[in-house]
């Protein structure tokens, strides 16, 4: 049993011209099938992947460098909104302004008008006033001057006799009239 083992070892490392050669032309021979049948198509597959995987890597490129430009016209737009918003804002904050100004300025003039409509009614009331006042004192200056005198006088020379009466009553202040 122990000699078996010894040429089986031998044999493996013994060296056989024969064998040796046609182990070389089996090589040869699937090497040919083999780039004829099976390297062919597995290197065009490689080649086609290979190609398959640059325009993904060149499209991503495209589509990242569109991205980017998409970003920065997005913060164009952006920036641009909010220059535009903070324009309405100012505009619309001198138009409240200016609103409010001319409500003001409308308010003190129709305040002014109202002031002076009410200066004139007040003149006006006190002319009346006075107009009464003296109408009121003639006729008395005229039942006086007839009590007084005892005796009538026409109309025309009462009437004549009070108004230069009235006309010596002092005005405003002490200051008499004359005309």
């Amino acid at each position: 049993m122990f000699l078996p083992n010894v040429l089986a070892a031998s044999s493996f490392v013994e060296v056989r011209p024969g064998l040796i050669f046609w182990t070389l032309v089996t090589f040869i021979i699937v090497a040919i099938i083999l780039r004829w049948k099976a390297w062919g198509p597995i290197l065009s597959l490689v080649e086609e992947r290979e190609k398959q995987i640059s325009s993904s890597i060149e499209a991503a490129k495209r589509e990242r460098a569109e991205a980017e430009k998409l970003l920065a016209e997005q913060k164009t737009a952006i920036a641009e909104a909010r220059r535009e918003a903070q324009e309405l804002l100012r505009r619309n904050q001198q138009e409240v302004e200016k609103f409010r100004e001319d409500l003001m300025a409308k308010s003190r003039k129709e305040a002014d008008a109202f002031k002076a409509s009410a200066q004139r009614e007040i003149e006006e009331q006190k002319s009346k006033a006075i107009a009464e006042v003296k109408a009121m004192t003639v006729d008395l200056a005229m039942e006086v001057a007839g009590k007084l005198l005892n005796e009538r006088l026409d109309e025309t020379k009462h009437r004549a006799l009070a108004e230069q009466f009235v006309q010596g009553l002092p005005v405003k202040g002490g200051a008499e009239r004359r005309s």
